[in-house]
């Protein structure tokens, strides 16, 4: 439209590099590393619920906040797995994902004007969600090989203007799992300001080499402070049913079930019956999903050294960060689109992770929630690439 201007929070961010990655894959016919998403199956039984629930014309709206059964469901699991106790009448929120569930509880809790604190590398979503608050994000960054943070440099970004802290345990694109020694750290920083926790804990459950997630609200004095945000869509892999939930103290919780209110209304109602039924998945289906990520992780980063790359070995998660600068590459977007045009596999660009896009521009990330044959594929595309 002639004369149109977009808003200036618009303006701040750009598109989703990794959505554009996809896009950028499917024009090429390539392998998507880039996106995080299975290729394979869900389970048959959660998907035979889905179907049941629609012929039994759970077809209408559920509460806005989730249905009783689906939120008994998360309670529970969250006691058994989490060893947290919680309300599901008056402390859990059900929204369509997690990146709903992430923006409904920023809005939720801070004010135009305030600041949060953003671990970076990051998932591309967490600085534009501040920014649509009003807020200004404040980076503190996670140093390789092993992503670690400075604990003095992040004191520093603590103040009065400070309202939330988002943590993002396994970590996406970092593979980092927060260990309970720093997040008790900064469970300090948050009681000594009155700060809020926000934690994506969405890859709980896939950690490798004994790896332990801790959930920041089981930390002494962090229960009535923190948000919890997790979804069915990486451990069920079912990332296209767009069913999450965020779990705080009743207080929190009513401020973000007025906003996640009128953003969404709710999320659909028979994936919500189905997503009931997985989270009363066995034990084993669990012990399985670690053991095959497990098997995807050593292979693919195997491939990857083999290739040239030099591969940072996650903790937790699907993902793969890799430096590329002995290459001699100083612009990340351009390898990326260079090995996704030539080698036929998208990745994506490590700037889209940071605040300051030149701590990124010497990497990439790969994700490998794929096939065997999927990844075999792609480890050969890579053997014969020549940067």
């Amino acid at each position: 439209m002639e004369g149109f201007s977009s808003s200036e929070r618009a303006k701040s961010f750009t598109e989703s590099v990794i959505r554009e990655m996809t896009r950028v894959c499917i024009a090429h016919q390539g392998i998507n590393l880039a996106q995080g998403f299975p290729d394979f199956p869900a389970p048959v039984e959660i998907k035979e619920e889905a179907v049941r629930a629609i012929r039994e014309d759970f077809n209408q709206y559920s509460i806005t906040w989730g249905t009783p059964p689906l939120r008994r469901a998360i309670a529970g699991k969250f006691a058994r797995y989490n060893g947290l106790q919680v309300d599901p009448e008056r402390e859990i929120t059900v929204c369509c994902g997690s990146t709903e569930g992430m923006i409904s509880s920023l809005m939720a809790i801070v004010n135009p004007g305030e600041e949060v604190i953003v671990f970076e590398p990051f998932y591309e979503n967490y600085g534009p969600d501040a920014v649509l608050c009003g807020a200004t994000p404040r980076f503190i960054t996670l140093r390789e090989p092993d992503w670690r943070f400075d604990e003095k440099e992040l004191a520093s970004l603590f103040n009065n203007k400070t309202k939330a802290i988002i943590i993002n345990t396994p970590n996406n694109p970092t593979g980092k799992v927060f260990s309970r020694q720093e997040l008790m750290f900064i469970a300090q920083l948050c009681q000594k300001w009155g700060v809020i926790a926000v934690t994506d804990e969405i890859y709980e459950h896939i950690l490798y080499d004994g790896a332990e997630h801790v959930s920041m609200a089981s930390i002494p004095g962090m229960a009535s402070r923190t948000i919890t945000i997790n979804s069915i869509s990486k451990t069920y892999s079912l990332t296209g049913w767009r069913v999450g939930w965020a779990i705080a103290a009743p207080a929190i919780t009513a401020s973000i079930r007025k906003v996640h209110d009128f953003l969404t209304v709710g999320a659909p109602h028979p994936l919500q019956e189905a997503a009931a039924r997985a989270l009363h998945m066995e034990q084993s289906y669990y012990i399985r999903l670690t053991s095959e990520y497990k098997q995807r992780r050593d292979f693919f980063f195997s491939s990857l050294v083999d290739a040239g790359f030099k591969a940072f070995k996650p903790d937790g998660a699907y993902y793969i960060m890799t430096d590329v600068s002995h290459w001699g590459y100083s612009d990340d977007v351009a390898f990326a689109l260079k090995l996704v045009k030539e080698a036929g596999v998208a990745t994506v660009p490590g700037s889209a992770f940071y605040s300051h896009p030149d701590l990124g521009r010497g990497k990439v990330r790969f994700c490998f929630p794929k096939k065997q044959e999927t990844l075999e594929a792609a480890a050969d595309r890579l053997l014969k690439f020549r940067p």
